[in-house]
């Protein structure tokens, strides 16, 4: 396969992770970015010494036949038409979450991507974590049985000192709790224990004063497809550091972070802690995103589905719009989720 080209749509924050990534490759180059700013990209550019097109408009550069894979960086309500426009050229996707901010949007990717069946990837990063590598590795080896519990937590503190703050706040492009980034949670726990089957949601806010146009807090409860529960937590205004839970009960053991109690070592009698790297801080330069630019990479090449295609993340996606309606509604809503 020769050099991929992408275009990277936006400048911020995540996009200069996939900038960075995609740069330090040998068979990727930034051929481009989008940013109706062009100065601002420029200056961008510079600081990661990179030399790269600039477009205005995305249209043009999604238009370009030298363009062959593009990374949506954009705000999210515009995702899924840029994603539709993508695949209609032919062009692989790389999704920054959410992938959408309703079903109607989702599902005109998927319907897209049916079409016009391109390679993709969503940002649902923490599958490349070293310590999610870890729990995975352990629960496909049966060190812990079947995940008859799944409890995660998503803690973070997303005030005015986060850029992206100004927009996350409010309906129209952060959504909900869950949409804006307890998504992350909701993901690890199909990832660990498998797929949700109904739902059970509640919210709240944090302080009468709160600039958020949703409930900043959610919890949810699931039943899993295996026979299991689960429960995912979101809090986007708390006083602590960034937490990311993960607790797992399974039949033959069970997993506390990057500590495990299993049937496979007899003669155990404490949690063993395992060294690695946890997903335990909010800042996006701690993220894997080489790793998942490298699994896009490896996955295309290979002809094999990527870790997290579009339609494993669309499952995730459904059940965050399943929370939000039952949060709405005060009902259980069932998955899947049916399509319009």
């Amino acid at each position: 396969m020769s050099i991929l080209r992408f275009a990277v749509v936006g400048t911020g924050w995540v996009a200069g992770e996939y900038l960075k990534a995609i740069h330090a490759r040998q068979d990727a180059e930034v051929y481009a970015v989008v940013s109706a700013h062009q100065a601002h990209a420029q200056q961008r550019l510079a600081e990661l010494g990179i030399i790269a097109r600039i477009f205005e408009r995305y249209e043009d550069a999604v238009a370009d036949p030298q363009v062959d894979a593009v990374v949506l960086c954009s705000t999210p309500g515009i995702r899924p038409e840029q994603a539709v426009l993508a695949a209609r050229q032919g062009k692989h996707i790389v999704f920054e979450k959410p992938l959408a901010m309703n079903r109607e949007g989702l599902w005109a990717i998927a319907e897209a991507l049916e079409a016009n069946p391109v390679h993709t990837v969503a940002g649902f990063v923490l599958r490349w974590n070293p310590s999610f590598n870890n729990t995975k590795a352990l629960i496909e080896d049966d060190a812990i049985g079947r995940v008859f519990m799944a409890q995660i937590d998503y803690w973070h503190n997303i005030g005015p000192h986060y850029p992206q703050y100004r927009w996350s706040k409010t309906r129209a492009l952060g959504g909900s709790s869950m949409l804006s980034a307890g998504c992350h949670a909701v993901d690890a726990v199909r990832y660990f224990a498998g797929e949700i089957e109904e739902v059970t949601a509640y919210g709240c806010r944090t302080w009468a004063d709160s600039e958020y146009e949703f409930d900043s807090n959610a919890i949810a409860i699931f039943k899993l497809r295996n026979g299991g529960i689960g429960k995912v937590s979101s809090s986007l205004e708390c006083k602590t550091t960034y937490k990311f839970n993960i607790h797992l009960l399974g039949e033959k053991g069970a997993i506390m972070n990057n500590q495990l109690y299993s049937h496979k070592l007899p003669g155990q009698t404490e949690y063993a802690t395992i060294p690695t790297i946890l997903p335990d801080s909010g800042d996006v330069s701690h993220h894997p995103f080489a790793e998942e630019i490298d699994d896009f990479m490896q996955s295309l090449r290979g002809k094999t589905r990527s870790r997290c295609d579009f339609f494993d993340a669309m499952q995730t996606m459904e059940a965050c719009f399943a929370i939000d309606e039952s949060l709405a509604s005060g009902r259980k809503v069932s998955l899947p989720l049916v399509r319009s």
